[in-house]
């Protein structure tokens, strides 16, 4: 993943963080006001059933203007304007909030407009084993009026917040949701961090290895060009695997500077016009040599329509190379190899097919992982680094071709690349 993606990604999931925390504090917030109104109009009508039934069994007027006064969010004071009666008012109340489902605790007061000062009426609990029977604070006071109660109302947030507990818990899993994207963007810093670090030590050791590679090979060719070398086999034969090694190295090497291009975006395709046939020809040829040393066989049948396509010569023939490498490594005895060219309208298809010891079903899907090989346990015949499939599929889809493999295991392997033909 580019600097510039996880730029993007941050820069996204920043904002959709700051929107839904914004859009859910807005509703949460409008659902509390909601529910704190919903219970001040349900309080009112409480209190309001509470003055009226007093005034009917004092068989007074009830003075409707001003009757109910809110001090602070759970205190109201009710402006009966009447001498009322301690027990009638705690009755009253007890009966009105309970048909309004208002069973919260409560404590009153009445106002004794002789002393001019609030009496603390009594707590009342719709619990049988209430928590708290002590005055909490003093009630509250209004000079304007001389015969009045007060109401406070206990536990109200409390109430408030049990209506709205869905709404809560779902606040609490978008927190933890937003907590673990967070989380998630630093370990995706973190690990880019990481992976970036691993390619430049990848980059630089690399190039470091490119100067003795050539060095090696230099003096490989002059050993192998001297006449004394080429009288003795011996010598000769040492020389050669020398070279031989060399070049098998300096290929690793190339590889994984390829990949670094790839994976960096800075790989530069020289596209020209390349018969395939004619260089699936000198691939075969070349990989014969060592196929007959196993004692087996690649056996061609190339299409005769004109198999041209626009491709990174070099790249090509790497991949080629690459896929016939592999049929003839992983083989149980001799290697048997069908190379086949097909014109399909548009399309050409290459298929590579082997009676190799093939791959299991469960290993298809990350054969073309970078660094991935299907485990052997601990026999470990062919030796590699699990790039050359990586390399193989990043060139053909910077193509904007297709690559298909179909495998068994014990029953062969068959890679089928789709490319697309130049007219």
């Amino acid at each position: 993943m580019s600097d510039s993606t996880i730029r993007q990604v941050i820069l996204l999931g920043t904002l959709a963080i700051i929107g839904i925390i914004a859009v859910q504090s807005y509703w949460v917030m409008s659902l509390w006001n909601t529910q704190q109104e919903d219970f001040d109009r349900t309080i009112r009508i409480a209190l309001l059933k509470t003055a009226e039934d007093m005034a009917r069994q004092d068989s007074v007027d009830l003075q409707y203007k001003g009757l109910i006064i809110q001090k602070s969010t759970n205190s109201y004071i009710v402006n009966y304007d009447n001498v009322i009666q301690k027990d009638w008012l705690e009755y009253f109340l007890f009966q009105q909030l309970a048909d309004q489902d208002m069973t919260m605790d409560f404590e009153y007061g009445v106002h004794d407009c002789e002393s001019g000062e609030m009496t603390y009426g009594d707590f009342c609990s719709f619990s049988e084993n209430p928590k708290n029977e002590q005055p909490t604070a003093s009630l509250p006071e209004d000079k304007d009026y001389l015969n009045y109660f007060s109401v406070r109302f206990l536990g109200m947030q409390s109430q408030l917040a049990n209506r709205m507990q869905f709404s809560i818990i779902f606040s609490a899993i978008l927190l933890l949701a937003i907590f673990f994207f967070v989380y998630s963007m630093f370990v995706i810093m973190k690990q880019k961090r990481l992976s970036d670090m691993q390619k430049e030590f990848i980059n630089n050791m690399t190039h470091e290895f490119k100067t003795p590679i050539s060095t090696i090979k230099i003096s490989a060719d002059v050993f192998l060009s001297d006449q004394g070398i080429k009288e003795n086999p011996r010598l000769s034969r040492y020389a050669g695997i020398i070279k031989e090694q060399n070049q098998r190295l300096n290929n690793q090497v190339e590889k994984v500077l390829q990949i670094a291009k790839m994976e960096q975006n800075t790989l530069e395709l020289k596209k020209e016009k390349v018969d395939l046939n004619e260089l699936l020809e000198d691939i075969v040829n070349s990989s014969e040599l060592k196929t007959q040393k196993l004692q087996g066989t690649i056996s061609t049948i190339l299409t005769k329509e004109n198999p041209v396509v626009m491709a990174d010569r070099l790249h090509l023939s790497n991949i080629l190379y690459n896929m016939i490498d592999n049929s003839i490594k992983y083989c149980k005895g001799k290697p048997e190899i069908s190379i086949e060219t097909v014109v399909d309208e548009k399309k050409i298809k290459l298929f590579i097919k082997d009676k190799g010891i093939g791959i299991p079903k469960e290993h298809l899907s990350r054969v073309f992982d970078k660094f991935y090989r299907v485990p052997t346990g601990n026999v470990h015949n062919v030796k590699g680094f699990g790039l050359g499939l990586f390399y193989v599929k990043n060139i053909v889809e910077s193509h904007d071709w297709k690559i298909k493999i179909d495998s068994e295991a014990d029953q062969g392997t068959t890679i089928c690349v789709i490319m697309s033909r130049k007219q």
